[in-house]
């Protein structure tokens, strides 16, 4: 099947969105559209110096585009191999990997949606976000939230790209939380769970989409059903 095939991407660009987390830029070789749903992960093969073939799964943060490109949003792992050997990339290397995969993908009708990440969990949420907000049918009449838990101020990735699309859309809300922040941070501090029933009130007739470590992910998911949501409504995606 073609989503099973050996692609080929060549890196665009590459930026630092901390001292650790790279945003990366791919165009994809010799398909004539690369397409895939905001949400999905791709997997990307490469070989070790002694000749081990290694793969990792990586959330695409970008929405689907007409120019068959796609980003990551990596953490250099400490001993990681390939996040070390993909955040090291110059520009005009190629990578090869195989997909679209995965199910964490936006669920039709559209609701009033809080999305909650950590880390680079943010990446397929910046997909989705951003797939959603290009087009008013898409989004018009409903409100989304996004709760965004990151330890320091410098680690909230994306943090100038949201707080646009706050200004340009009414109906999106931007909610950074540090577990660490300094004296100087305004904003929300703790962990993501302590500020979720606080954006869903008493509602249960909303979607949730989770993306981070999985202590995270149980921790809102545990929190919601409690609030009485039907585990339908929680989307979720591990990434540990």
């Amino acid at each position: 099947m073609a989503q099973f095939q050996t692609m080929t991407a060549r890196l665009l660009s590459s930026r630092p969105l901390s001292d650790y987390t790279k945003h990366l830029e791919f165009e994809v070789k010799g398909v004539p559209r690369f397409g895939f749903v905001a949400g999905q992960w791709l997997s990307v093969k490469t070989n070790t110096p002694d000749g081990e073939e290694m793969t990792r799964a990586y959330s695409i943060a970008s929405p689907p585009s007409e120019n068959n490109r796609f980003a990551f949003c990596l953490n250099r792992v400490h001993d990681g191999f390939m996040s070390n050997h993909l955040c090291k990339l110059a520009e005009g290397a190629e990578i090869t990997f195989q997909g679209p995969f995965g199910s964490f993908i936006l669920r039709p009708p559209m609701r009033d949606t809080v999305f909650i990440a950590t880390g680079t969990g943010i990446a397929p949420l910046r997909s989705m976000l951003h797939w959603l907000l290009a087009d008013r049918e898409r989004h018009l009449g409903h409100q989304f939230s996004l709760l965004f838990g990151v330890r320091d101020e410098q680690d909230i990735y994306y943090r100038e790209e949201f707080e646009r699309l706050v200004a340009d859309h009414p109906n999106f809300h931007f909610l950074p939380t540090l577990s660490r922040g300094g004296p100087e941070w305004k904003g929300l501090r703790g962990y993501v769970q302590e500020h979720v029933p606080g954006i869903v009130a008493d509602r249960t007739d909303m979607h949730a989409y989770i993306c981070g470590l999985d202590k995270m992910v149980s921790a809102n998911r545990e929190l919601l059903k409690s609030l009485g949501w039907d585990r339908k409504a929680i989307l979720y995606e591990k990434y540990d």
